[in-house]
């Protein structure tokens, strides 16, 4: 078999397959030379489309063939000599690390060289067609395939090295084709992954796509001691994460410790056959001679076991605890190191080198979200590319987008998302309320210094997430402040919609709140339950099954805070509703009174905007000295008046807040004092 022009270069491995194909050559040409000293009839149009009495005499008196050819061996023979000396002098043969990585024998080789080679040389196509007396048959059959070995068809551990469980077939080197034609005639397939991979090509399998990902450097634990015990023989490993834990990046450097590099998998990402995609990352680990590393595992069930390997090192990750249904084999059971918020904070720094404004602390802005390393790096390329489209370098705001862009969109089928947008300078609240609004964002910014640094973790299967409750009557800024803690931390804010939680039907509600926690532990968010006292509302006596059950959602609600990982915030205009047990498990009970006459001065100033145009008439003085009205009422009459000048192309005058005011008693069902709107009670008509 001639080679290609290498172009002068010269790659031992590709060496080495194309001298084993020369071999192959040399076995098909030796079957040929016999074939052909087998006397046929003479020309026959109708050839193929039957058999003739001669034909049929002519493959009776077929005799089985040689079992080896000695000029063949010795050829194999020097070969496999030149190969010795290439690894001896620390070349890494394709070929050989196949065949030891997928525990090959001798014939596993042969066979596997004789399905590779039409796809490696046209000649062999035609080649094949001929000894199958079948043009059209042009890959090598199994039966052929035996015949070119030297293997005996009828020999059952010789058709065991194609049938299904055969190193060959089982780790993806070859497919078997045409199932349902008796066995020796079905037709042998080399995937195109391994061709390509045996002429140099390392680009991973398509099915693979974007699920591959390059490792991240390891920011915690000692990968020593997984190393070592995967060294001694384990082949299951699964690693049980938390939040900013790195069991990917910790996996892979064990691997590294071992000499392996590793093919790390992210299911995170949409994957449309499972079962498709671990055949091809088992495959690929072994091609590569690389570790398998593959998570989270927590939705796939059974498919999980499709990933397992029970002789090569595969380790699995995921946030639920083992389950032993996944699979037979029994895995060490590791928590993944959690990544301290320091070490973060100087991966978020090291990314971001020379990048950010001056003057920024870094630290200090990305120290809330709880972001393993992998999705800090994602994060830190959003950030870059929203300061690179506005011309500028890094800013606050930036990383905060780029954080926001690591949250899934699972909670957002649940909750509605709101992207906050107003801060502490958007909020009028007495002192009280502020100070402890700023210790709530405090505790939930510093809860990764003083829980994992500090050792203040509790216990009990107590979560490490932050909760509060907001009490006050409506209007009186709980929404708000809800969205300031949110935007101060650099999240998003996600609401409750109460109609896509309550079920009728039983157990129902609690599925739907399970689903919620679950998907709000995963996000960088804020989950808001407005009007919380239609969920978290007191248990009482049980008369009939409807207590029962609504006494069973409340003590659900009761475990399910307590083991929380993320900011939660409750807010209600009656707290006397809400069951006392809540109590101890909220880390804040906040009340918001209604403004008195000062602040509702400066909530009016705040509501009507800056770019709103205002009259020479206004005097916020009077209005907020003659209307007790809330935050969010004193919204709704800012709003109505800016409609009523816009109407009229005017700025917002006093008679356009005297107007909506009206319009806002009206609509609450309040009373009023004509004189209270003087002298503009002509316009309340």
């Amino acid at each position: 078999m001639s080679q290609p022009d290498r172009g002068g270069s010269s790659d031992p491995s590709l060496d080495h397959v194309l001298s084993r194909l020369a071999v192959t050559e040399a076995r098909v040409r030796d079957v040929v030379l016999r074939r052909r000293g087998t006397p046929r009839e003479g020309p026959d149009p109708f050839r193929g489309l039957y058999l003739s009495d001669g034909e049929v005499d002519r493959l009776l008196a077929l005799r089985p063939p040689a079992r080896h050819n000695p000029e063949i061996d010795a050829v194999l023979a020097r070969v496999e000599s030149d190969a010795d000396r290439a690894e001896a002098t620390g070349a890494v043969l394709r070929l050989r690390r196949l065949e030891r990585s997928f525990g090959l024998q001798p014939t596993d080789v042969d066979l596997l060289l004789l399905a590779l080679a039409p796809e490696v040389d046209q000649r062999f196509e035609r080649l094949y067609g001929y000894l199958h007396d079948d043009l059209t048959r042009r890959r090598a059959s199994i039966g052929l395939a035996l015949e070119l070995v030297g293997a005996p068809g009828l020999a059952a551990a010789a058709r065991g090295r194609l049938a299904a469980g055969a190193p060959l077939v089982d780790g993806g080197l070859v497919e078997v084709l045409d199932a349902d034609r008796p066995f020796l005639t079905r037709a042998l397939r080399t995937p195109d992954r391994v061709v390509m991979h045996l002429l140099g090509d390392d680009a991973p399998d398509p099915v693979l796509d974007r699920l591959v990902v390059p490792p991240v450097p390891v920011l915690a634990g000692e990968p020593k001691e997984l190393a070592g015990t995967l060294r001694r023989g384990a082949v299951l490993c699964y690693l049980h994460e938390g939040r900013r834990s790195s069991a990917a990046a910790f996996a892979a450097a064990a691997f590294a410790e071992l000499g392996m590099a590793a093919v790390v998998l992210d299911l995170t990402r949409p994957v449309a056959d499972v079962r498709a995609v671990a055949r091809a990352a088992r495959r690929e680990a072994r091609l590569l001679g690389a570790g398998l590393v593959a998570g989270p595992v927590d939705e796939l069930g059974a498919a999980v076991g499709e990933f397992c390997d029970p002789s090569w090192p595969v380790v699995l990750f995921g946030r639920r605890s083992w389950d032993p249904l996944w699979t037979a084999e029994v895995p060490l059971c590791l928590e993944a190191p959690t990544v301290p918020a320091a070490e973060v904070a100087a991966f978020w720094t090291a990314l971001l080198a020379g990048e950010v404004e001056p003057g920024l602390d870094v630290t200090a802005v990305v120290s809330t979200a709880n972001l393993d390393p992998r999705q800090v790096e994602r994060a830190a390329s959003a950030a870059w590319w929203q300061a690179t489209h506005a011309g500028r370098p890094i800013g606050r705001e930036d990383l905060r987008a780029g954080t926001r862009s690591q949250n899934a969109a699972g909670l957002e089928r649940l909750a509605t998302r709101i992207e906050p947008a107003v801060g502490w300078d958007d909020i009028v609240l007495p002192p009280r309320p502020m100070q402890l609004l700023r210790e709530l964002v405090g505790q939930a910014r510093r809860r990764g210094v003083v829980l994992d640094e500090w050792g203040m973790r509790q216990g009990g299967g107590r979560g490490e997430g932050v909760s509060a409750l907001f009490a006050g009557p409506s209007g009186t800024g709980k929404t708000m402040a809800a969205e300031v803690i949110a935007y101060e931390l650099g999240f998003d804010l996600y609401t409750v919609d109460l109609a896509t939680v309550v079920d009728k039907y039983i157990g129902e509600t609690e599925k739907n709140l399970e689903r919620i926690f679950a998907e709000a532990e995963r996000v960088n968010g804020v989950l808001f339950f407005d009007e919380a006292d239609a969920l978290f509302g007191k248990r009482s006596d049980v008369k009939d099954a409807h207590d029962r059950y609504a006494n069973v959602e409340t003590a659900y609600l009761l475990q399910r805070m307590e083991t929380f990982d993320g900011v939660a915030i409750l807010a209600t205009n009656l707290r006397a509703n809400l069951d006392d047990a809540f109590t101890r498990r909220l880390d804040a009970i906040i009340d918001f009174p209604a403004p008195d006459a000062e602040y509702r001065r400066r909530i009016w100033d705040l509501a009507l905007r800056p770019g709103l145009p205002r009259a020479a008439d206004l005097d916020l003085d009077v209005m907020a000295q003659r209307f007790n009205l809330t935050g969010g009422n004193i919204r709704n009459v800012a709003l109505a008046a800016a409609y009523f000048a816009a109407e009229e192309r005017r700025p917002v005058s006093m008679a356009d807040l005297m107007r909506a005011t009206h319009r806002e008693f009206l609509k609450l069902g309040r009373l009023y004092h004509q004189s209270d709107f003087a002298p503009y009670q002509d316009l309340l008509a």
